[in-house]
C-alpha cells in the first residue's frame, strides 16, 4: 500500500546587485536580514547531512556529491522552513507537506518571505547596491539553478523501478508545468536554434541517473539522503523542475508527480509507458518544440510526443485513483482537482493555449514575449525580450510580469500571510515550527530530523523527528499546551 506523499519544494533564487555586485555576498544579506528582523536566530545543524550517499548503492565514476557550506547564513523558520545561502544563492526549502495545495501554499509563503526579506535587506543598502530577486531557473550567461521537489517513498521500491517509471513523466511534463525561457543558453541549445523554450532548465541536463547537482546534471538523481528512517523511507530528490510563478502549474506539477508515485509503490512499473531510448535527447527536444509535435522513439518501437506521454501518465493516475482513491495523496476533493486542472492543462495547451494562459507558464510568458516583440518589430533573441523573460520571475509585486497576467490563485493572501509564520499542522513540520516559535531561546540547533535544547543545565538534549508524518498538531498539540517551558517540554517527552 502506497505511504503519505509528504512534499515539499526546495527554491534557489536568482540574485542581482549588492555590494561588489558579489552574489555570495548579497544572498548573505537577504538571508540575515531576514533573521536579524527577529524571525529567528536558530541555526542549521549539519551532523545528519550525507549529500554523497547514492540510491545505487556506489559512487559513481566522475561523480560528485553537494559541497555543504555550513559557514554560510543558515536558518530555521517559525514555520518550519530553512532559509540559507546555497551556491551564491538564497534558497527556501519549504517545510513538509502533506499534500499538494499545502506544499503550493508553502512553495507561495516562500516567495513572501524573499519579498519581506528583499524590503528590509535593501532599506540598509544605498540605492544604487539595491538587491533584485528573481523566482527563475537561469541567469542567462549559461548558469542555472534548481527548484527541487522532495517526495516521501517507500523504501520497498526498488530505485531502478522509481528510474522506469518516472522517467517519462519527467521528460515530458514540461508540457504542462515549464516556466518558458526566451532563447537558449547551452551548445545543445544553441544547436536547436529554438527561440522559444517550454522549459527554463531542460537544456542543462546531461545523464539520465546520476548523484550531481550542479555538473552532469541528472533526470533522476540518485541522492539518498531521506531525512527520516532510513530503514523505511527514501526521499526521492527530484532536480529537473522549473520555478513556477503559477500556483495551479507548481499544485499540478506536485500533484501529478505524488500521484504516479503512489500508482509505483501500489502497481509497480511495468503499468507506465516505456521510456525514450534517449531520454537525455527527449528532455531536450520536447523543451525545445513548442508545437509539442515532436516524437520520440522507444527501445519497444514506438514514437510519442510529449504530449502523448502526459496523456498516457493522465489516464494512468485516472485509473489509480478510481481503484485505490488516492489517499496517500491526498483527499478525494484535491486529488480530483489534482486530475482535472493536469487533464484541461493538458488538453489545454494542444488546443486552445489562450484558455490556459492562466495556468500554464509557459503559455503565459510566450504571449507576452510574442505581443511586445511584434509591437515593436524586435528579433527574436533581442536582449529586451530576455529582459521580460527575467522579470516575468521578479519576486516584486509592483515589478513581476507574472503578477500581471491574470495567472490562477490558490490561495487567499491571508492564508499566505499565515505560512510565513505558521507550520503545517499534519506533519512534524508543527513541532519543529512550534519549538521554534516557543522556544527559541533554548534551541541550540535544529534540521528536518532532529532539534537540539539547551535547556540550562546539563548535557544537551536531541530530540529526533525520524517519521515525517508524526509530530503534528494533533500527537504533539497537547504537549506544548502542558508544557509552557523548553525544560518541562523535554522532560515530559524523555519521560
Amino acid at each position: 500500500m502506497a505511504i503519505a506523499k509528504i512534499l515539499g519544494i526546495e527554491t534557489e533564487y536568482g540574485v542581482a546587485g549588492g555590494p561588489d555586485f558579489d552574489p555570495t555576498t548579497a544572498s548573505s544579506i537577504i538571508v540575515n536580514a531576514y533573521a536579524q528582523q527577529g524571525r529567528t536566530r536558530i541555526t542549521w545543524d549539519f551532523n545528519d547531512e550525507s549529500p554523497g550517499t547514492d540510491a545505487r548503492g556506489i559512487l559513481g565514476l566522475g561523480a560528485l556529491a553537494p559541497m555543504i557550506e555550513t559557514h554560510l547564513a543558515n536558518t530555521v523558520l517559525t514555520n518550519g522552513a530553512r532559509l540559507y545561502v546555497d551556491h551564491a544563492h538564497p534558497e527556501y526549502s519549504s517545510p513538509e507537506c502533506d499534500t499538494p495545495a499545502q506544499a503550493t501554499l508553502y512553495d507561495q509563503a516562500g516567495e513572501e518571505v524573499m519579498r519581506r526579506a528583499l524590503q528590509v535587506a535593501n532599506e540598509t543598502l544605498p540605492p544604487e547596491l539595491a538587491i533584485s530577486l528573481y523566482k527563475n531557473n537561469s541567469d542567462g550567461k549559461g548558469n542555472s539553478y534548481g527548484t527541487h521537489e522532495n517526495y516521501l517513498v517507500s523504501r520497498k521500491v526498488d530505485f531502478s523501478d522509481v528510474v522506469r517509471a518516472m522517467v517519462p513523466h519527467f521528460v515530458s511534463r514540461q508540457v504542462i508545468v515549464g516556466a518558458g525561457k526566451v532563447g537558449t543558453e547551452t551548445k545543445i541549445g544553441e544547436a536547436s536554434r529554438a527561440d522559444f523554450q517550454l522549459s527554463a532548465r531542460a537544456e542543462f541536463f546531461e545523464e539520465i541517473v546520476g548523484l550531481e547537482t550542479t555538473l552532469k546534471r541528472p533526470i533522476i538523481n540518485t541522492r539518498d539522503e531521506p531525512h527520516s528512517d532510513a530503514e523505511r523511507f527514501r526521499r526521492l530528490h527530484v532536480i529537473c523542475g522549473d520555478a513556477n510563478m503559477s500556483p495551479v502549474a507548481t499544485f499540478v506539477k506536485l500533484g501529478s508527480t505524488a500521484l504516479l508515485l503512489a500508482a509505483l509503490e501500489d502497481g509497480g512499473a511495468s503499468q507506465f509507458p516505456t521510456p525514450p531510448t534517449r531520454p537525455v535527447r527527449a528532455i531536450h527536444e520536447f523543451s525545445f518544440d513548442t508545437t509539442l509535435r515532436h516524437a520520440v522513439a522507444d527501445d519497444s518501437g514506438l514514437t510519442r510526443s510529449a504530449w502523448d506521454y502526459q496523456d498516457e501518465l493522465w489516464l494512468l493516475a485516472h485509473r489509480y485513483v478510481e481503484r485505490h482513491g488516492g489517499a496517500a495523496v491526498a483527499s478525494p476533493e484535491e486529488t480530483r482537482q489534482i486530475l482535472e486542472q493536469w487533464r484541461e492543462m493538458l488538453d489545454g495547451v494542444r488546443d486552445h493555449p489562450d484558455d490556459v494562459a492562466d495556468r500554464v507558464d509557459w503559455v503565459a510568458k510566450k504571449r507576452i514575449v510574442e505581443g511586445f516583440q511584434s509591437r515593436y518589430d524586435l528579433p527574436s533573441r533581442d536582449a529586451k525580450l530576455r529582459a521580460i523573460d527575467l522579470q516575468y520571475h521578479d519576486v516584486r509585486r509592483d515589478k513581476s510580469l507574472a503578477q500581471r497576467v491574470g495567472l490562477r490563485q490558490m490561495a487567499s493572501d491571508e492564508d499566505i500571510r499565515n505560512g510565513v509564520l505558521r507550520a503545517p499542522e499534519g506533519t512534524r513540520a508543527y513541532f519543529r515550527g512550534e519549538c521554534v516559535t516557543r522556544f527559541p531561546d533554548d534551541i541550540v540547533s535544529a534540521n528536518w530530523d532532529s532539534i537540539v535544547f539547551d535547556v540550562g543545565h546539563g548535557p544537551l538534549q536531541r530530540i529526533p523527528m525520524m517519521d515525517p508524518t508524526r509530530g503534528t498538531r494533533e500527537l504533539t498539540g497537547s504537549l506544548f499546551e502542558q508544557n509552557s517551558t523548553a525544560i518541562a517540554l523535554v522532560a515530559a517527552l524523555n519521560g
